[in-house]
């Protein structure tokens, strides 16, 4: 397994000139990894990126950032179209980063949550299993791979646990469109963290790697040892990215919920989750 971290934990939105300071102090810690947001398209130059990245020798994702005009499922269908835009774009960006795995929640935007009848439902899902069909072979001509990510009940109501997602990737059933989990979610979520990666299986490509309070992985209550062991048991062999956000930063600390420090530097955070990880899963 390659264990990485997701720059927002440093800083958002992201930019050339902090990518050119981020990535080779990401390196110097000994990641493996490093994960892009795409919060906003043209945010950072990918090409000095994908240049970088070869440079350091580090594997690369990217994440994509669900926004209120960027909803898959929204009953505005004007809305539906910008949310297919802004994927294809990331799908392109992605490409040219060098990157494989786009992740997140690909679907609704975060912080949308409503009731829906099972009737409601339904037509969403198929509306969903429509679009992502079609944005997954996007992605598969262009080398990509979607990681749809469940979130927790408080972020959205459509897509919560391991199961849903099951279910709506069983629908799409195509290669480029996978599972990603989260334990920070998962913790939230599940029965079973454990049984949730197993049941998740082959359908998984990516895992995010954060603790419960989103601080230092190893330090709070996630069930690490369960979660090694789920991975170990179905021949887990992908990126670990430590995800974690930054007070300093205000757009991103109202949207994730952070309202105080989790460690006492952010650097400190990635080191010493990446120790963490490592002895965990080495």
């Amino acid at each position: 397994m390659k264990i990485g971290i997701n720059t927002w934990v440093w800083t958002a939105p992201l930019t050339t000139e902090r990518l050119e300071k981020l990535l080779p102090c990401i390196a110097e810690m000994g990641f493996d990894w490093i994960e892009f947001p795409l919060e906003g398209i043209g945010d950072f130059h990918y090409g000095r990126a994908a240049e970088l990245v070869r440079d350091y020798g580090l594997g690369v994702s990217t994440c994509a950032a669900m926004g209120p005009d960027r909803d898959l499922v929204h009953p505005d269908t004007a809305v539906q179209k910008s949310g297919l835009a802004y994927i294809q774009q990331a799908i392109k960006a992605t490409q040219a980063i060098g990157a494989t795995n786009l992740v997140g929640p690909i679907y609704s935007a975060v912080g949308r949550t409503w009731q829906a009848t099972a009737d409601e439902r339904a037509r969403d899902l198929d509306t969903l299993a429509r679009h992502l069909r079609s944005l997954a072979a996007y992605a598969a001509d262009h080398g990509v791979v979607l990681g749809i990510e469940p979130l927790n009940r408080f972020e959205t109501s459509f897509i919560n646990t391991h199961e849903q997602a099951i279910e709506l990737i069983d629908r799409v059933d195509h290669p480029a469109c996978r599972i990603m989990l989260d334990t920070f979610h998962m913790n939230i979520e599940e029965k079973s963290i454990g049984a949730a990666i197993r049941v998740t299986g082959k359908r998984l490509c990516h895992l995010h790697a954060c603790e419960n309070d989103r601080g230092v992985p190893g330090s709070g209550h996630v069930p690490w040892n369960e979660v090694a062991g789920a991975l170990h048991d179905i021949g887990y062999d992908g990126p670990v990215v430590i995800e974690s956000f930054t007070a300093e930063v205000q757009s991103i600390a109202k949207a994730a919920a952070i309202w105080r420090k989790l460690a006492p530097s952010q650097d400190a955070l990635a080191a010493e989750g990446l120790a963490f990880l490592q002895a965990l899963l080495g």
